[in-house]
């Protein structure tokens, strides 16, 4: 069964008070980094309680899923496409999704151009990097970070806002650690030096999950994206 909305917004505000403690142990002021919930698997209803207890936008792994879910939510709220895009969807993805963070390649970059283009709209994307190099991990090799970077920013129909990684997981809790450490810290030297070369800012560091969140604050996260904390277990959607 799923929560009901006051399990959601206590776990919400437990989590953003978790948050802060992160922020002021890594030195940052706490309005430095968002929180997005990611929906993937649960209801319509998780999108509307996001949507009840302030958050402006939450994130899908899936086009279709969101698809589905979008016409049964009431309130004003912006998607976020945060799964793995495949190609033949990217007019989807460009139509239903307000930010897509997972732009891995250039020819995907280059269809999301053209397809926002057909559209008439500026579609702000993330690049998503593989900066822990895990071969279980989509995103882009962190060598070919510069090139995908000119890629985007020569595409007119896209708005660049920065880059997005998950780590890899690791075979004990404190493996896992370690890689979430080492990751987000690559990501982070990474946006530095493109933004230093490319002279565009790269604002967002999409970074950090559930069980990684205040490691990804230490080394310079913007945005987490937290599913499990907020909703608890996946369950499969719709219900079979």
């Amino acid at each position: 069964m799923f929560i009901d909305y006051e399990t959601f917004r206590q776990r919400a505000d437990r989590l953003r008070q978790l948050m802060r403690q992160a922020c002021l142990a890594a030195g940052r002021p706490p309005g430095e980094v968002s929180l997005l919930p990611v929906t993937k698997t649960h209801p319509p209803a998780a999108a509307e309680y996001a949507a009840r207890a302030g958050f402006t936008a939450v994130g899908e792994n899936r086009v279709q899923e969101a698809v589905e879910k979008q016409p049964g939510v009431s309130l004003p709220l912006r998607w976020e496409l945060i799964g793995h895009l495949q190609s033949n969807k990217t007019r989807t993805a460009a139509t239903r999704f307000d930010r897509v963070q997972s732009a891995d390649s250039g020819k995907l970059l280059r269809q999301l151009d053209r397809a926002a283009g057909e559209l008439g709209r500026r579609l702000p994307v993330l690049l998503q990097i593989n900066a822990g190099q895990d071969p279980a991990k989509f995103g882009a090799d962190p060598a070919e970070a510069p090139r995908l970077l000119d890629t985007a920013l020569a595409c007119p129909g896209l708005q660049v806002d920065g880059l997005m990684t998950i780590a890899p997981l690791g075979a004990t809790p404190d493996e896992t650690a370690e890689h979430a450490r080492r990751t987000f810290a690559a990501l982070r030297l990474l946006r530095d030096d493109l933004a230093g070369r490319h002279g565009t800012p790269l604002a967002e560091l999409s970074m950090g999950m559930s069980g990684d969140f205040a490691l990804a604050i230490a080394a310079g996260s913007t945005l987490i994206r937290v599913g499990t904390a907020l909703y608890g277990p996946r369950d499969p959607w719709p219900a079979a």
